[in-house]
């Protein structure tokens, strides 16, 4: 069997976290996903990426929850529970601290993209044609 240096499997770890953010993924979860013991994994995670394996869960769902907070128009409470996280008030402590904002205010700084959005004139003009034709063409068409 070829070895397989530490780094790949805590790179593995890594990619559970990336996939299922959202999911209760506990340290148990991410040494067994890394083939290594709880310790020994957390260890490892923190010496490879510069923090802990919570810490980086942590940060993937905060910027998942940001966003979610730019691009809809879900509650607060809504995206907190859909990134994986349990408490709202946790989620706004955490977020603030990171964002250096509330979720609420963030969300007030970054405007719906509706109001950005750009529509080419032609397609328009293809939606703002009656939708009930009263040319004479239409007449041929009825027996009557």
């Amino acid at each position: 069997m070829a070895f397989i240096p530490p780094a790949r499997h805590l790179l593995r770890a890594r990619d559970v976290v990336d996939a299922r953010y959202f999911e209760p993924l506990g340290v148990d979860d991410l040494a067994g996903a890394a083939g290594l013991s709880r310790a020994h994994f957390s260890r490892e995670f923190r010496r490879a990426f510069g923090e802990s394996p919570h810490a980086y869960l942590l940060t993937r769902r905060l910027e998942r929850a940001a966003a979610l907070l730019r691009s809809t128009d879900r509650t607060v409470a809504d995206i907190c529970f859909s990134v994986g996280l349990q408490s709202v008030g946790s989620f706004t402590t955490s977020f603030t601290r990171s964002y250096g904002m509330s979720p609420t205010a963030y969300r007030v700084r970054f405007p719906p993209a509706s109001q950005h959005a750009l529509i080419p004139t032609c397609v328009l003009r293809a939606y703002g044609r009656p939708q009930y034709r009263t040319f004479r063409e239409d007449s041929r068409l009825d027996p009557a």
